[in-house]
This record gives structure tokens, sequence and C-alpha cells, in this order.
């Protein structure tokens, strides 16, 4: 059985340090890309903040980044397509070489929030043991088996329920909405593109945890009309 640990690494320990100190209004937020290759691990980071142009100048200054390219600009964010220096692609492989797999990596306020899968639970704690050996600080926020009753609520993740809670709350879903997209992306800290996708997964969650039938109540369904 799969094992999903949530990381709390501070960027001296893992990227862009100097960029994040400049600019800590600024949030990060990786497109997810499945690979196994370390050079296309993390490629692609939409970026939101007051400075746009100024954080990208930071970010190709930041000694952890060879290169910066915007490959998307939507106004108040942009993707950015992300060469990373030798150490953090060193660091990427190190993580895919222990059998891990990074499916959510967010910058915020200094620090970043990894979500890493693994496939058994030992691997884990030798994780975490190989790179506190290297002088690669982290905190575990939380470890749980994903498809465990307690690991999630109607397959849900904790960042979909998060997110969905607050779009319910806020009035996202009532007709006419009382916010946007991107009204909504402010108040959780993250890019509109990143709510969009946790809004379309977790909806996809719910309605094949919860709205499902079998086959006799597809023929009952039928039969009323």
């Amino acid at each position: 059985m799969s094992v999903v640990a949530q990381f709390v690494v501070p960027t001296d320990s893992f990227a862009l340090s100097e960029a994040a100190a400049a600019h800590p209004e600024a949030v990060l937020e990786a497109e997810r890309l499945a690979t196994h290759s370390p050079e296309w691990a993390l490629p692609f980071l939409w970026a939101s903040g007051p400075d746009l142009a100024a954080f990208a100048e930071s970010m190709r200054a930041d000694p952890t980044v060879d290169g910066v390219e915007c490959i998307e600009d939507a106004g108040r964010e942009r993707l950015y397509r992300v060469e990373w220096s030798d150490g953090v692609l060193e660091l990427i492989s190190e993580m895919i070489n222990r059998h891990a797999v990074v499916s959510e990596a967010v910058l915020r306020g200094g620090e970043w929030r990894l979500t890493v899968r693994f496939s058994r639970d030992e691997q884990v704690s030798a994780f975490r043991d190989h790179f506190e050996r290297r002088g690669r600080t982290f905190d575990v926020e939380r470890i749980y088996h994903p498809t465990a009753p307690r690991g999630s609520v109607h397959g849900l993740t904790r960042q979909q329920r998060e997110t969905l809670r607050t779009a319910s709350r806020e009035g996202y879903f009532e007709i006419p909405r009382r916010l946007s997209m991107q009204e909504l992306a402010e108040k959780l800290g993250l890019s509109s593109n990143a709510v969009s996708q946790r809004i379309r997964r977790g909806t996809g969650n719910l309605v094949r945890n919860t709205l499902t039938v079998g086959p006799d109540d597809e023929r009952a369904d039928d039969s009323r009309g």
C-alpha cells in the first residue's frame, strides 16, 4: 500500500531561498507532471504576487536556478519554465531514486510544502533520515495511506477539501457567484490555475465516490424515466 507524506521544507533546504526572501509575498505552485526524470520533475511553476517581473528577475539571479522563461502571461499570474541548478537536480534525483514522487509543491512565505508519495511505509523514514544526514532540514506535517478510511473523505485530499469548503463558504458555487476564481485563489494564497485544478479533481473524486451507481441502480433509474 502506498503512503503519502506532507513535508514543510525551508527554502534554504530545497530551492529559491534568495528569491523567496526578496519577495515574501510571492507564491509558486508547481504544475503537476508525471515523470521519472529529475530534469522534468518540477519544470513548470505558476507564480502569483504583486510584482511578478521583479520576482522573475530574482529567480534568475537565485543560485539554485540556471534559467527562467515565462511561457504564459495571465496578467495576475504567470507560468514559468525553470531550469534548476545541478544541486537542485541532484536533490530531486535522490528523491526519485528513493522511490518518491512529488505530487504537489507550493512555495509560500519562505517555505516549500511538498506532498510526496512512496510505495512503502519504511521508505518514508529512510527518506527523512537520508536527507537529514545531508543537512536538509524539514518537518513532517502529515503521513497517511490515501486508500485507508482515515486517509481521505470521499477520496478527497486535504487540499481538495480545503479548497472546496472555502469555495462553498465564500459563495463560489452560488448562482450568481459571489466571487470569481481569481478572488477565490487570492483567499487561498494560490494561483487560479492551481485552484481550478483542485476544484476539478476534488469534484471528480466526490462524484466517483458518492454518486457512482451500480447496474441495478442504473436500471431502476432508467425505468422511472
